[in-house]
């Protein structure tokens, strides 16, 4: 597995976006110009010139994905791979084996988002680094599979239904991220 953190986020400029856009495929190009603020468009960009600096592809534009049926990328000849993004930094990560990444901002969730998300367990404890801990793994988690958040109550669950998968998690000062990787089946992939 391959994984790599992007967080100088004061990059993030409409020149490198524009550096950037002439560089990834038409399709990626199109996706990244749907989000009508320059963050959005710079990590759409980022991430993918990251991906193939990952695989160690240096032609970009001619490469493009497809989308199982929960919304999941993939390449049907590739390697498994996962994309995330915050306000903090973008994280990706390639395996030959299902890979799910997140990266969160550490952030402040109201008790409604950690009763919704949360088992009772979980919320022992439970503070601001804990709830974007354990949120992170979750998301990693439901990417691995390659299913996403379809329920609060399948978020509520989803640790005990990863058995399967390793699970490691980085915490920095200002945010934190998980990647979750193992022999699964990878829905669609």
């Amino acid at each position: 597995m391959r994984v790599m953190i992007f967080d100088r986020m004061e990059e993030c400029t409409e020149t490198e976006v524009q550096r950037m856009l002439p560089l990834v495929s038409a399709q990626r190009r199109e996706q990244a110009l749907k989000y009508k603020h320059t963050f959005g468009q710079y990590c759409c960009l980022k991430s993918w010139l990251m991906l193939f600096d990952l695989i160690g592809i240096s032609e970009y534009r001619n490469i493009e994905w497809k989308y199982n049926e929960h919304g999941k990328p993939y390449w049907e000849d590739g390697p498994y791979f996962s994309i995330s993004h915050c306000k903090q930094g973008i994280a990706v990560a390639i395996n030959d084996e299902p890979v799910g990444i997140d990266i969160e901002t550490i952030r402040h969730a109201d008790a409604e988002l950690i009763a919704r998300t949360m088992n009772e367990e979980e919320r022992v404890g439970m503070d601001d680094r804990k709830f974007t801990r354990l949120w992170t793994q979750k998301e990693a988690v439901v990417k691995a599979q390659g299913v996403g958040i379809q329920s609060f109550e399948q978020l509520q669950h989803i640790m005990s239904a990863s058995r399967d998968l390793e699970i490691s998690t980085i915490e920095k000062e200002k945010y934190i991220y998980t990647i979750a990787y193992g022999k699964l089946h990878c829905i669609g992939a």
